[in-house]
């Protein structure tokens, strides 16, 4: 990874706001308690996370990313802003990150993957990871590439050569393993396409 973001980092953020849809609403819609904990797994350049920052100014965050490439960015970008000393970053596997040993916390209040399961090869064990460190009355939110089922197939199949080339793999059967996970977990599950299936977007809350 750190070797395809050794460059891209730098103009990741420029080249991803026109095809990442999707990812602005998921943050709005986490509605964070006051002074609750979010969690991003696949923070790349700290992008999401400073919008979140913004959005929920009592919030305590905290990012990891297996590339070091990709969170110099966001050290660099996080520098010498308010926003520093509120976000908490770590390089760290997203199947199997320990929130104690990394941050100080075990669970948090809202986890969010936004467009990194269709680039993470086991992407399931990655969701289950995350459900696993809701606080109890915690919520995973995931936002990823869609199908496009309902788009010109000449789009998807463009669209689908294009993110090959960066390693990037629409996960079809996204809803049904989440499905999967929120019955073994005993969570509650919403999930949804959106713009004609170019995204979908899960949500899975604790019970608690």
């Amino acid at each position: 990874m750190d070797d395809t973001y050794a460059f891209q980092r730098h103009i990741y953020d420029l080249t991803r706001k026109y095809y990442l849809l999707g990812r602005d609403r998921l943050i709005r819609e986490l509605d964070v308690p006051s002074g609750g904990s979010v969690l991003e797994i696949g923070c790349g350049t700290a992008r999401n996370l400073v919008l979140a920052g913004r959005h929920y100014p009592q919030a305590r965050l905290y990012g990891l990313d297996i590339s070091e490439e990709m969170l110099k960015t966001a050290r660099s970008k996080l520098a010498g802003t308010p926003l520093a000393g509120r976000i908490a970053l770590a390089r760290a596997d997203a199947t199997a990150f320990n929130g104690a040993s990394l941050f100080g916390r075990e669970r948090f209040d809202r986890i969010f993957c936004s467009y990194t399961l269709s680039m993470i090869p086991d992407w399931h064990g990655t969701i289950r990871r995350a459900a696993q460190a809701l606080s109890p009355t915690g919520s995973l939110h995931i936002v990823d590439f869609g199908q496009q089922d309902h788009l010109p197939r000449a789009f998807r199949f463009l669209l689908q050569r294009w993110l090959a080339r960066f390693h990037v793999t629409p996960r079809e059967d996204l809803f049904t393993v989440c499905a999967d996970i929120a019955s073994e977990q005993g969570l509650h599950l919403q999930m949804r396409q959106l713009y004609r299936d170019y995204a979908r977007m899960v949500v899975l809350k604790a019970s608690g």
